[in-house]
């Protein structure tokens, strides 16, 4: 069943999109992130363009996300206070993102510094993660018990200047970090059109001890409403979310998620990651042969917008 997409400009299986936003979806659920990172990658990799697969993917990542929030919010599991510095700083962060976005796109590079971005962030953080899975997978068969570090045992970052209490994650922190990462969320996030929950959480509990009973609440939260304000800029300044896409994915996404949380719950924290890595140095490896190898038409003939009378 084929539908057509008017701001991609394309014909595309409707079953094929559900299909990934599924795929996508169940993943999200398995490992506990948005799934924007897997998501806008395959869509590129399908034939979509990216500035469509971009902005569109926002939208799907709001609707993934909100759920997870709502249900975090009713268990208390959402640090407000600090949520609210998150937020600001990260629509903040989302008007630069997208307004690069159109800057790269009218320059004709936006497909090239998608590409790398990908490439050098998903490289990035697979290497780091694949690395701290690994030692507690051998740790843990070698019989030797891993401590992580307490939520309230502080570092360097935490002694910064204009710091602030936050009563729910029990923390008297500097709020200079905390805006600092919601700045950079929001900008990759719009500009990838990631979530940035996969490089959120470890920021907030490597870096900030935020608690884990409120760190993917408010992690959720911040890209519920990042992601939310990303889509409005994109439809209004670059135009280039395409409804029908968007609700494709999200009807798929939905459904997979739920089957998704289930089948995590077999894993083990070390093995999820593991994996996880794996799949994100996936990503970012096939974005990588994008880059070196030649395209399988080099050229290609479009009709131009004159007539031939004209």
């Amino acid at each position: 069943m084929q539908i057509y997409l008017p701001i991609a400009e394309m014909s595309v299986n409707l079953f094929f999109l559900v299909g990934i936003g599924a795929a996508v979806g169940f993943l999200s659920g398995l490992f506990g992130v948005g799934g924007g990172f897997l998501l806008t990658p395959l869509l590129i990799f399908s034939g979509v363009p990216t500035s469509v697969a971009v902005a569109s993917v926002t939208g799907q990542v709001v609707a993934a996300s909100t759920s997870g929030a709502l249900s975090h919010y009713r268990r208390g599991g959402i640090d407000m206070h600090l949520a609210l510095y998150l937020v600001l700083s990260g629509i903040i962060g989302a008007f630069g993102g997208v307004a690069t976005f159109d800057l790269l796109r009218d320059a004709g590079q936006l497909d090239l510094v998608i590409a790398v971005g990908f490439l050098v962030l998903l490289g990035f953080i697979g290497v780091l993660m694949l690395i701290e899975s690994t030692r507690a997978l051998l740790k843990r068969r070698s019989g030797i018990v891993v401590r992580e570090r307490l939520p309230n045992q502080h570092n360097w970052i935490h002694g910064l200047p204009m710091r602030v209490r936050f009563k729910k994650s029990k923390l008297y922190i500097s709020v200079l970090p905390v805006l600092i990462i919601g700045l950079f969320i929001g900008f990759v996030g719009s500009l990838l059109g990631i979530g940035g929950g996969f490089i959120m959480v470890p920021a907030l509990v490597y870096l900030l001890r935020v608690p884990g009973n409120v760190v993917i609440g408010t992690s959720l939260l911040q890209v519920v409403a990042m992601m939310a304000a990303t889509t409005i800029l994109h439809a209004v300044q670059s135009q280039s979310v395409d409804i029908m896409l968007a609700f494709s994915l999200m009807v798929g996404g939905v459904a997979g998620a739920q089957f998704g949380a289930s089948a995590g719950k077999q894993l083990r924290g070390e093995q999820l990651r593991g994996l996880l890595a794996l799949l994100v140095l996936a990503v970012a490896i096939r974005f990588g042969l994008t880059l070196v190898l030649a395209p399988a038409d080099a050229f290609s003939m479009v009709v131009s917008g004159t007539g031939a009378g004209s």
